[in-house]
């Protein structure tokens, strides 16, 4: 079985982030692995230990995310694919991001391709099924839970309150949601595996692409920080009193009624 996974390298938002000439800063700043693209990784090594096949963990960004595939091949991965735009395109989006990859894709013999919902950074979710639509492949979104049997999938995935069950077929594409299952971190004698698996550099030109071709459909306006909490208020004497308050300081201050 051929496995792909689509990795983006995200920012970690458990650290402090700051913002310089309305972009968020780099400097001094972690990067990981989308966690929800962990999800991803670890489904795919699991359906590869029980059906067989490779596994290849395919990212579009610049040269720096060759960190986060070698942690992807420590975990587990056969092997890594890098689609380096950084030299090519200046702002890209999700279009962008799918355009390439399916147009990756369709070179491949494909029988699963695993995403995370969505990444951290920009929270769309749109990026995998964009690129099942240019494939013409089947796709379920939000899975927690995957079974293959010869080519016909069963999928449990996340709604609003509640669980779908789904039948589908190969080839698929699904997006990993928390649940999914719980990622390995890289052993010792996965990371030292890493360094002598294979990751292969793309460039756009070697994807037959124009830039034209993956022209940003949307365009950033403006980038900030949510506005720095204010202390809360406790409000004293008769209960009547309280509510009144309460209300006129809903009315006017925070503007919710």
């Amino acid at each position: 079985m051929n496995i792909f996974v689509l990795l983006k390298r995200t920012f970690d938002t458990e650290e402090k982030i700051t913002l310089a000439g309305n972009q968020i800063n780099e400097d001094g700043a972690e990067f990981i692995i989308n966690p929800y693209d962990e999800y991803a990784v670890e489904e795919a090594i699991q359906v590869r230990d029980e059906h067989g096949g490779e596994i290849t963990v395919v990212s579009v960004g610049n040269e720096e995310a060759e960190k986060q595939l070698r942690t992807a091949l420590a975990m587990g991965a056969d092997k890594a694919v890098l689609i380096n735009i950084e030299d090519d395109i200046e702002d890209g989006d999700q279009f962008t991001t799918a355009a390439i990859l399916a147009e990756y894709l369709k070179e491949q013999e494909v029988d699963l391709i695993i995403a995370g919902n969505v990444a951290i950074d920009g929270g769309s979710g749109q990026v995998g099924p964009r690129v099942a639509e240019q494939l013409g492949i089947n796709y379920v979104t939000t899975i927690t839970e995957l079974t293959i049997d010869g080519t016909t999938v069963s999928v449990t995935r996340d709604v609003e309150g509640d669980t779908e069950k789904i039948e589908t077929s190969l080839p698929l594409l699904v997006t990993a949601q928390q649940g999914l299952n719980e990622p390995r971190y890289p052993s010792l004698p996965g990371i030292m595996k890493a360094k002598k698996k294979p990751l292969d550099e793309l460039e756009i030109d070697d994807l037959d692409l124009d830039e034209d071709d993956v022209e940003a459909k949307t365009k950033t306006i403006e980038i900030f920080l949510p506005p720095k909490k204010e202390a809360g208020k406790v409000l004293e004497g008769e209960i009547a009193d309280q509510v009144k308050e309460l209300v006129g300081l809903l009315h006017s201050e925070a503007k919710v009624i």
